[in-house]
């Protein structure tokens, strides 16, 4: 392993890894591990001891941070100031079987974006400014602490979501937000995945602005809260304000919602872990041997996606983003084919294998394949950063 101190010996050691062709493995706190499909790598090359925050004014609600920084160092800092990463980023050291610390610049080098994301926008979205270094041992420096126009290549945007193929990350700038004083979710019981988008989607047609919208089949539910839930599937709806506000928000969803069946409120400390929950995939931690993966498509395609797919394969999953993000667990392949064979039958989108055995990621692209021209492109950029192809080549395909 790897582990520079400082930016300036990280760009020594790529250097040399470029003048003699050894491919490098970029990583954090490594708590990803497994993502993509598989390539040996010379050295695993960490930014974990590149770390502190270098700015913080909470007045100002942007923070800049050296990219080795734990994501439970950041967390605290801004929580003492009341404030939060909007885009909410989950963990994913359950699901993966990893341990070790998340690092902020995995959380942007992987764009993780959690419940809010559909509302607050992605990582990237929060992200203002970055520091990296290219694949020649080049440092570069991106963007800044305020938002602004940008013409030609947009880098700030680009490594976000690159995996460590474009660069090896440094320093990142992005926005906070304030956290909301309190919050509360509606917890509808037993409609089925059809009725539970058409119900999330008139949620987010309203004036409430929900902040979350999950739909949990009955399959998954004793999974959620430590089994707090309502017996049967659960329809959860996340309100966050002003006391007052959410009180007033809540009663109106309430009513609104009334005839599709029995309804309850969570307490603020409940709605709060049920979140983490949801952010965390909570229900599918335990069982570390089975094809898991993430796929977004559109809100009102995701309950016909998993429909299509119960059809031929076995499968268990749930609904976040009002149904446009779907973690689907299956039992045993990965059945890659019939799932972007239907995820291009309804419209498009991305389907990431997150988990699976070294046996079952054989012969399967672990990341969306990209068009032709998406492909060409994508290629043109990474021999601009990268011309001697040495960072995380098992990670290519990802935008």
């Amino acid at each position: 392993m790897l582990l520079p101190t400082t930016e300036a010996e990280a760009a020594d050691i790529i250097r040399g890894h470029a003048d003699a062709g050894q491919a490098l493995e970029i990583i954090g706190g490594n708590t990803r591990s497994g993502f993509g499909n598989r390539v040996e790598a010379d050295a695993p090359l960490s930014s974990r001891n590149i770390s502190g925050i270098v700015a913080y004014n909470p007045a100002e609600m942007v923070m800049t941070v050296k990219a080795g920084t734990p994501v439970a160092e950041v967390d605290a800092a801004l929580s003492a100031a009341k404030q939060m990463m909007a885009f909410e980023p989950m963990d994913h050291r359950a699901v993966m079987g990893t341990v070790g610390e998340p690092t902020i610049g995995g959380i942007f080098a992987a764009n993780v974006s959690g419940p809010r994301r559909f509302v607050a926008g992605a990582a990237r979205d929060s992200l203002l400014g970055i520091r990296f270094i290219n694949g020649q041992g080049e440092p570069i420096k991106a963007g800044g602490r305020v938002m602004k126009n940008v013409t030609g290549l947009d880098l700030v945007k680009l490594l976000a979501g690159s995996y460590g193929t474009l660069g090896f990350l440094t320093e990142v700038t992005f926005r906070v937000l304030p956290v909301a004083p309190t919050q509360t979710t509606l917890v509808m019981s037993g409609l089925e995945d059809a009725a539970a988008s058409h119900s999330m989607a008139a949620a987010m047609a309203t004036s409430v602005e929900v902040s979350g919208a999950a739909h949990l089949p009955e399959s998954v539910t004793s999974r959620f809260l430590n089994g707090a839930l309502p017996d049967g599937a659960a329809t959860v709806l996340r309100l966050e304000g002003l006391a007052a506000s959410v009180e007033a928000r809540s009663r109106k969803l309430q009513t609104m919602l009334a005839g599709l069946g029995p309804s309850m409120l969570l307490d603020p400390d409940e709605s709060h872990s049920l979140w983490q929950d949801i952010r965390n995939v909570a229900p599918y931690a335990a069982t570390p041997a089975k094809p898991l993966w993430r796929v977004s498509v559109a809100p009102s395609q995701g309950h016909k996606l998993v429909a299509a797919l119960r059809l031929e394969a076995g499968i268990d999953a749930f609904y976040d983003w009002q149904g446009g993000l779907v973690w689907m667990q299956m039992e045993a392949d990965p059945e890659a084919d019939l799932l972007r064979h239907y995820v291009k039958a309804l419209g498009g989108g991305h389907a990431t294998l997150i988990r699976a055995t070294e046996t079952a990621r054989q012969g399967v692209a672990a990341f969306e394949p990209l068009s032709a021209a998406e492909a060409a492109l994508s290629n043109r950029i990474r021999e601009k950063l990268d011309p001697a192809g040495i960072f995380n080549t098992g990670k290519m395909g990802v935008s």
